[in-house]
């Protein structure tokens, strides 16, 4: 009787503990107004809209193998970005940059801890029009057409018979734009005629019309997805190689491959990073985790991007 009475009180007392337990859950799901867990529920993301074509098919795989998360995108500049992420707006934004000292002070202020964690190499992309002859460019030339020294195409091609060079970016506030003036520039500002249009989509189409246009767009935008070597681009536009040496020739100059990429050799490269703010560990963090797991990780090889966190294997390929 004795140990009957000790078990049911164990009972009641675990019961009581489990119901302490859920009313304090509930209470913090009410105080900070979240209710996902790291599989389950529905967030807003921010991504640079140069990584579209990427994150959207990470969310469709994602959602897919977790049936009751629901993961809503919205694909905006960097600039915008990295601001809904400061303002509590979400807890996670994709960009190809880290938080800067402010921007971290600013979150440790409010007692927040964000991580950033890289998940790809990605590589800009210089595109031409089809009749455009001229494939090989240098740094340097890149560098003066966008600060304005260079304007026309035969100041870098002689023998070129088009006239001025169309450059386009996709949004003045994307990561394209910002790595053109800090890495290309060295924090020169762009040339007056440089002109902004809103997405990579809108480059393509705008070079496939103009023959002096050149477009700088991110190379997920002209991957192929059916080849699975990952070595055909959009056969809409001409694709650039690209030079350190004042110089280009076929030996010194590099389109944005996978392997090119992975040893350093194309010169227009950045890495991308999920940039997180979720204390709770929840949804975000699930979402940042399946996007650096091996089946995350095998979507961005398959969009022509460098992987972060897997092993990469490169094959050489003779022409016989």
């Amino acid at each position: 009787m004795c140990i009957v009475n000790k078990m049911e009180r164990y009972q009641v007392l675990a019961s009581l503990l489990l119901l302490v337990f859920l009313l304090s859950a509930c209470k913090q799901k009410a105080k900070d107004g979240y209710t996902d867990t790291y599989t389950s529920g529905v967030i807003s993301i921010a991504a640079d809209e140069s990584f579209e074509p990427i994150v959207q098919e990470e969310i469709d795989v994602f959602e897919g193998l977790y049936p009751l998360a629901g993961i809503v995108p919205r694909y905006v500049s960097e600039v915008e970005a990295i601001n809904l992420l400061l303002k509590d707006s979400l807890r996670l934004a994709i960009a190809t940059r880290r938080l800067t000292p402010q921007e971290l002070e600013s979150f440790h202020s409010r007692k927040f801890y964000p991580r950033e964690i890289k998940i790809a190499t990605d590589g800009l992309a210089l595109i031409t029009n089809l009749a455009n002859p001229d494939t090989l460019i240098s740094v340097k030339a890149i560098r003066d057409v966008l600060t304005g020294k260079v304007t026309r195409w035969n100041e870098i091609y002689p023998s070129s018979r088009l006239g001025d060079i169309q450059l386009v970016f996709d949004n003045k506030n994307s990561s394209t734009v910002r790595f053109a003036i800090d890495s290309i520039c060295q924090g020169q500002e762009l040339a007056g005629n440089v002109s902004a249009l809103k997405t990579n989509r809108e480059v393509i189409d705008f070079v496939t019309k103009n023959p002096g246009a050149m477009g700088v767009v991110g190379v997920n935008w002209l991957s192929d997805r059916n080849d699975s070597t990952g070595l055909s681009f959009n056969k809409e536009v001409r694709l650039m190689s690209v030079s350190t040496s004042v110089e280009p020739t076929p030996e010194n100059s590099y389109q944005p491959y996978q392997a090119y990429l992975f040893y350093g050799k194309y010169p227009l490269s950045r890495s991308i990073y999920v940039l997180l703010n979720d204390p709770r560990n929840a949804l975000p963090w699930g979402f940042a985790s399946f996007m650096t797991s091996d089946r995350g990780q095998r979507i961005i090889l398959k969009s022509g991007l460098v992987p972060a966190t897997q092993p990469v294997r490169i094959v050489h390929v003779r022409d016989e």
